[in-house]
């Protein structure tokens, strides 16, 4: 008989242990109720709220939402009370065990990797700032939630700092572009003003300060959204892996280890976790980057003191494998960046170097400093770097909500309102939709400027190593 082992008041059976290695591009599938990785937010989050168990029989619901963190339980909970639908939530592990439970917590003003600078040389101006809209409304809704649930919120903003003096010109023209084309309060700082109001990082030369950002603790905040939605009536299954999934007269057929989940409408919102194998309107359209992060002990006063601590406003900087880092409520740092480029090389201790090497750069007088968490995560980067929230084939009542690339945090409960509205046969004739994050689907992955095509996908790996490579001399030397 096997032994269970403890982890946040949950029991569960030792062959479901966390699998450090696990790679999505790869793995046939993520598990059926596989531990929590080890991260900070799990061990502070306390208990996980209530769900309604692994499925057990044969089922028929009227909407399956598939994963069970930010974007899916936001569809669920709008679902239920902006259109009256019960949705039935299938996770295949823990509840919120994927992004929610090892992001980094920071909710931007922002969605995917493009700037606003980049919107308009994309789309235009006349789109970015719809897009601006949209996406600031997001964040207002997910501003809004962080006061109704208990996640540890912090209103602060976000200080992105230049890592050399050579970025200034960057923060320069990105402040003008916010305050002249988009109206933001958006405002330059010196090195001076950063280390004297804000906290002592000796790695910036300037930085730019948003007055727009909620640092929160992500699966505290996922938490309240399951409770919410189940408040309203949706049901919420971890250790339910979609294993398989046919169609037949419009009729979805989700095989699970408990059973079959028939319905007629599925929205897929499994983030950095989406396989390869769920479904071919997804297969090849997201590449999985490892993000790695770190909470030390909390500090000392005289730590705090040394390294100026006088806010918990969060922090990036401007290499293109940004850094991220803050204050925590107890006085410890959290930071992260980027980690391996396969599952099977996660564990090297190089990805944890680069972290501690980084805490004694920024703030010297941390160096050396006790790690008390440390782990990895999966990031959904689009190969165009923006999310889609959408329905890929008309034919096909398939929806999906992914792509964020690191900037999920705040616009995922936006995007998860949004998908309620597709789901719900309330977004025809309504000109959102026409913005470019809703109305195309997840594209091919491009190799090198080439055109895009699912014949470059065996080859993602081989071109992140090389751009690793190249990101890491630009920005370093």
């Amino acid at each position: 008989m096997t032994q269970p082992m403890s982890l946040t008041g949950l029991s569960i059976p030792a062959e479901k242990h966390y699998d450090p290695q696990y790679d999505p591009l790869v793995a046939q599938n993520p598990g059926a109720g596989r531990a929590y990785a080890p991260t900070y937010w799990v061990a502070s989050a306390g208990a996980p709220p209530p769900d309604d168990g692994p499925i057990r029989s044969d089922i028929e619901v009227d909407a399956v939402v598939i994963g069970s963190g930010s974007t899916g339980m936001a569809t669920a909970l709008y679902l239920a009370q902006e259109h009256g639908i019960q949705a039935t939530v299938l996770e295949a592990n823990q509840t919120s065990w994927g992004c929610s439970s090892r992001s980094g917590g920071q909710g931007q003003n922002a969605s995917g990797r493009l700037t606003r600078t980049q919107w308009i040389d994309r789309w235009g101006l006349d789109v970015a700032k719809k897009l601006d809209r949209e996406i600031r409304t997001g964040f207002e809704n997910f501003k809004l939630l962080t006061t109704e649930i208990d996640c540890d919120a912090f209103d602060g903003g976000h200080l992105y700092l230049a890592h050399r003096p050579q970025k200034m010109d960057y923060l320069r023209n990105e402040t003008r572009v916010r305050r002249e084309i988009f109206g933001y309060d958006t405002r330059l700082l010196s090195a001076e003003e950063v280390r004297r109001d804000y906290c002592d990082e000796r790695d910036t030369a300037g930085a730019m300060l948003e007055q727009e950002g909620v640092g929160i603790h992500p699966l505290k905040f996922t938490f309240g959204l399951i409770r919410k939605a189940r408040a309203l009536g949706a049901r919420v299954h971890p250790g339910s892996p979609v294993q398989s999934w046919e169609t037949n007269g419009g009729i979805h057929y989700l095989r699970t280890p408990g059973g079959i989940v028939r319905t007629k409408r599925v929205a897929v919102c499994t983030g950095g976790y989406t396989g390869q194998g769920l479904n071919p309107l997804l297969r090849n359209k997201i590449m999985p980057i490892l993000s790695n992060s770190v909470v030390t002990r909390p500090l000392t006063d005289a730590e705090i003191i040394a390294t100026n601590f006088r806010s918990r406003t969060f922090l990036t900087d401007t290499r293109t494998l940004r850094f991220y880092y803050r204050l925590l409520p107890d006085n410890r740092l959290q930071l992260g960046s980027r980690s391996s480029v396969t599952g099977a090389e996660a564990e090297h201790s190089d990805h944890l170097k680069l972290l501690t090497d980084a805490i004694a750069r920024k703030f010297p007088p941390l160096a050396g400093i006790q790690i008390d968490y440390s782990w990895w995560g999966w990031v959904d980067v689009s190969h165009d770097m923006m999310p889609r929230i959408t329905r890929p084939d008309p034919k096909q009542a398939v929806w999906y909500a992914v792509g964020y690339g690191g900037n999920g945090v705040s616009f995922s409960t936006w995007a998860g309102k949004r998908l309620a509205e597709r789901m719900a046969g309330k977004d025809a004739g309504q000109e959102v939709f026409r913005l470019p994050i809703y109305d195309s689907p997840l594209e091919y992955p491009n190799m090198f400027g080439l055109v895009r095509s699912p014949a470059f996908a065996p080859f993602r790996r081989i071109g992140q190593r090389i751009l690793y490579k190249w990101y890491w001399l630009r920005d370093e030397k």
